[in-house]
């Protein structure tokens, strides 16, 4: 073989070599299994009174049909999240990661109100965007199309920036009170933050109330949150008002059995029904 023919032949093996696809390793999952807690027959508010106790609700054994798997920016959004969290706060948890940020959330409550609670957790969320982008997008997107445009785009970020929060969910089709239907809802399969948090009051005071709230009155986008209590699915309906207080059911929940307030007050309140949690 002359010297010509090897250099051909080397060459065409790095031709090769160079159409074989790269190897690109993936992130590894971190998958959150969690025991689902039963509900209890205690409702969500606190009382002497005797009351006609609420029908318990079914337990839950429905899978998860999938984890959801790390991404390499999830670290960064849990940092800046906890970060802000706790300089509304004034303390922080000596535990690390997710189960520190529980402890800081479940701080937020201490010694508020919840209506104290929810503008709080309204100052947090405000606190992640800078404020121009907030104005800017609620004077130019928001009125785009009677809202369905700005809907649609924070259905699709939310499902990309906050499933380390909440966990494996998707965009899916929503029906608004005309009669009209947009892609502008975000399902969660089964809420991360519910199931570590095992407490209705802070799902409600921490996340869904000043959830709504922020999205309404700081990106001009109407949004309705309806948790699930019994298999800890969330919808979110961006586009669609939510109701008023005393109209919106999730407000009168009745205590996950799971609830570490609840199961005490179990034990100190057994000769009557007891219908407010102190956290919702």
């Amino acid at each position: 073989m002359t010297i010509d023919e090897v250099e051909v032949k080397k060459r065409r093996m790095q031709a090769v070599a160079l159409l074989r696809p790269l190897y690109i390793p993936s992130f590894p999952s971190r998958p959150h299994f969690y025991c689902l807690p039963k509900r209890t027959n205690l409702p969500a508010s606190c009382s002497s009174h005797r009351t006609e106790s609420p029908v318990k609700a079914a337990d839950s054994t429905i899978p998860r049909s999938e984890e959801y798997r790390y991404q390499f920016y999830d670290d960064w959004f849990l940092a800046l999240f906890r970060n802000k969290m706790v300089k509304e706060v004034g303390w922080d948890s000596e535990k690390a990661g997710y189960d520190g940020l529980i402890e800081v959330a479940s701080r937020l409550m201490l010694r508020r109100t919840p209506s104290d609670t929810t503008d709080a957790a309204v100052r947090i969320l405000r606190s992640l965007f800078p404020p121009f982008l907030l104005h800017l997008y609620k004077s130019l997107v928001s009125p785009i199309g009677g809202g369905k445009l700005a809907a649609m785009m924070v259905a699709r970020v939310t499902v990309i920036t906050c499933q380390w929060l909440m966990g494996v969910c998707k965009v899916n089709s929503v029906d608004l009170p005309d009669g009209s239907s947009w892609e502008s809802g975000v399902f969660v399969e089964r809420c991360k933050y519910l199931e570590e948090s095992k407490c209705v009051g802070i799902c409600v005071n921490t996340c869904k109330l000043p959830t709504q709230t922020f999205f309404k009155d700081y990106m001009g986008i109407p949004l309705l949150m309806e948790p699930n209590f019994n298999d800890y699915s969330c919808q979110f309906k961006f586009g669609v008002l939510p109701p008023l207080p005393e109209d919106d059911g999730t407000l009168k929940e009745p205590c996950l059995e799971a609830c570490p307030i609840a199961s005490k007050r179990r034990g100190a309140a057994s000769d009557m029904v007891i219908v407010r949690c102190p956290k919702a």
